[in-house]
């Protein structure tokens, strides 16, 4: 039993990080229908301004976090209005294009830092562990699922309660109609684009301590968002959530019980399943589109 609930808070923590990667695809991919196949370059990018910040100006994690969202965000920005403006409702040329701009990234890594690993440390505040009888919990990883929690809330509240969101569902429902009304559709999809880049790069920043960094280390993650986006329903903020935490449980039980490779495999037949009785996913989103 311990054994079982030491997976599951390991699972509840890897859930909380892909939460953070599937929000932010989620609303590139609900909101503007985007197969942002980069958008694992946006974890990585966040990885990296993590380790050049605490390496050359001695920022811990915590205080860079702003910093590395904000230079993310940016390169999002740049993304979006260089490739991605142009080839909205064009889907094939979309994932062409995300993938080229995937690549490009991948190998700038490469050219400018090097392919070596390279390891940020944690916030020493948070160093230790919270041990409830068996279960023993490092404060790093509660402090992952709460932070994930909160964005998730500040994410709502942007979303349904601020004049952005109120001006991005109007441009999902009708586009055209919303700018006769005066709203700059473009500069909504820019923005929405450039927040949820921002989202990966903090996810990317905040697991650095758990693995090393690595050109390639959102490859990994951004087809389990993807996962978690389709399980949960496109667009769907709770489903977001409900998906994060199956996916990261399932693929934790699954490894604890056969492997991981072979728990992987369990999990994406799962999810197969899971598609082929609910293949809007386990809550669709609603808005007229």
């Amino acid at each position: 039993m311990d054994a079982f609930l030491n997976q599951a808070f390991a699972g509840l923590s890897m859930a909380s990080i892909l939460l953070m990667v599937a929000l932010g695809l989620a609303i590139i991919y609900g909101a503007m229908g985007v197969i942002n196949l980069a958008h694992g370059e946006f974890v990585m990018l966040g990885a990296y301004s993590a380790w050049l910040l605490q390496t050359y100006l001695g920022l811990g994690i915590l205080v860079a976090l702003p910093v590395v969202f904000l230079m993310v965000a940016l390169v999002g920005l740049l993304v979006e209005r260089g490739v991605v403006r142009w080839l909205y409702h064009r889907p094939l040329d979309t994932i062409l294009a995300t993938w080229g701009v995937a690549i490009l990234l991948q190998q700038m890594v490469r050219s400018v830092i090097g392919p070596e690993s390279r390891y940020v440390a944690g916030p020493s505040i948070l160093d230790g562990n919270l041990v409830l009888g068996g279960v023993v919990m490092s404060n790093y990883r509660i402090f992952l699922i709460f932070f994930s929690l909160a964005v998730v809330a500040a994410t709502w509240f942007l979303l349904k309660r601020s004049e952005f969101g109120t001006k991005l569902r109007a441009v999902i429902q009708n586009k055209e109609i919303s700018e006769c009304y005066g709203i700059r559709a473009d500069r909504v999809y820019a923005l929405a684009f450039a927040y949820g880049a921002g989202l990966a790069g903090m996810a990317g920043a905040l697991i650095t301590p758990l693995v090393s960094v690595t050109p390639t280390m959102g490859t990994y993650l951004v087809v389990d968002a993807f996962l978690v986006v389709i399980v949960g329903g496109v667009g769907s903020l709770l489903g977001t959530v409900a998906a994060a935490g199956l996916v990261g449980e399932a693929t934790a039980m699954f490894s604890m019980l056969m492997n991981d490779t072979i728990g992987r495999i369990a999990v994406l037949l799962a999810i197969i399943f899971l598609i082929r009785f609910k293949p809007m996913g386990l809550f669709p989103d609603k808005v007229r589109r």
